[in-house]
């Protein structure tokens, strides 16, 4: 359930309602928006304490969550959740982001040449794989720890903040020194074990919808690491199987219009992987705009046919160059900056 605080309630009465919240058994959980403060309650049977709660000064309302997600609903919070990184950038606000790089970090001078590409088109943050998780075991797997200096190389050379995933639970602490924001890819969406430890993290985590996952599961996913007490969590729709075979997945437009309905969590698209064609992911990030996605993620390369990761799907930068200049424009009609 979801304490509704008053209006103008001070700081010892919410507090009050906490210590209660705790005192009864349930952990309490204080959202502070920029019109109201809740108090979401997480435990077993707390409908059985709303008379209780419903009598202390401070408690406008009790509202009662009936999805399976508690934390990351609209109804703990009706405002988007708006992160704001060290660097100043704020995601989820009124400006969306353009995250790009390689899939994976191949080489220093590789790594540099994209990234110096992709600031001076206007990009925002630098992605980039140090551990790629693949379907056959006989793929690059990535360069491992090998890649992490590079990457904090690249990092301050170029000044952008830095997207990478996170593949298994030690990554966490190898990566904490280069990583801005951790991203969970596809196939560990549902690693629970993993989620819970990125919980317990001091910085932002991108959670990536896995590819025969549904709206709910991406979700309650989600909720796994805001329990923990990380609220910084983005959302991101990158495409599910089906049966199509045009392209890599089908990327669903529609999942930002339901997630940005039922969940305050920030939501980026991947048309990259969510399509794995090139000349497709211009068109589809002007979709995403449209459908009210806080942010992108494309893959980029200073040579695509040379990429040892998803070269097929790798803007050139002559092509991300020019999808920068068109998505202003974009961004504008839907009330946005880029």
């Amino acid at each position: 359930m979801v304490i509704i605080v008053e209006t103008g309630a001070d700081e010892q009465t919410i507090q009050r309602l906490i210590d209660r919240v705790g005192a009864l058994g349930y952990t309490p959980h204080p959202i502070r928006g920029v019109e109201k403060t809740v108090i979401a309650v997480i435990g077993e049977k707390t409908q059985e304490k709303i008379d209780i709660l419903e009598t202390m000064p401070g408690v406008e309302r009790i509202v009662p969550i009936l999805q399976k997600y508690k934390l990351v609903g609209r109804e703990v919070k009706s405002e988007t959740t708006a992160i704001r990184m060290t660097s100043g950038m704020e995601i989820g606000g009124e400006e969306v982001q353009m995250v790009a790089g390689p899939c994976a970090v191949e080489s220093y001078e590789q790594f540099l040449n994209i990234a110096r590409y992709v600031k001076q088109a206007g990009g925002h943050m630098l992605r980039g794989g140090i551990f790629k998780p693949r379907t056959s075991p006989h793929d690059f797997q990535g360069l491992g720890e090998e890649g992490i200096p590079i990457a904090q190389q690249v990092k301050a050379d170029v000044g952008l903040p830095f997207v990478t995933e996170v593949v298994d639970v030690r990554d966490i602490e190898h990566l904490h020194d280069v990583a801005d924001i951790y991203q969970v890819g596809a196939r560990n969406m549902q690693n629970f074990a993993l989620l819970t430890e990125l919980g317990k993290v001091d910085r932002p985590v991108m959670l990536k919808r896995g590819m025969s996952a549904t709206v709910d599961d991406l979700l309650q996913a989600a909720e796994y690491v805001v329990v923990e007490g990380n609220s910084d969590v983005i959302l991101c729709e990158r495409g599910i199987r089906t049966f199509e075979t045009m392209t890599r997945n089908t990327l669903d437009i529609s999942a930002v219009v339901a997630l940005k309905r039922m969940s305050h969590l920030p939501v980026f698209v991947d048309p990259s992987h969510g399509t794995g064609r090139d000349w497709m992911v211009p068109a589809l990030c002007k979709a995403a705009v449209a459908a009210g996605a806080d942010g992108l993620m494309v893959e980029t390369h200073w040579h695509p046919q040379e990429a040892m990761v998803d070269g097929a799907q790798s803007l050139t930068p002559v092509d991300f160059a020019t999808l920068m200049s068109e998505l202003p424009a974009f961004c504008s009609a839907a009330g946005r900056t880029l």
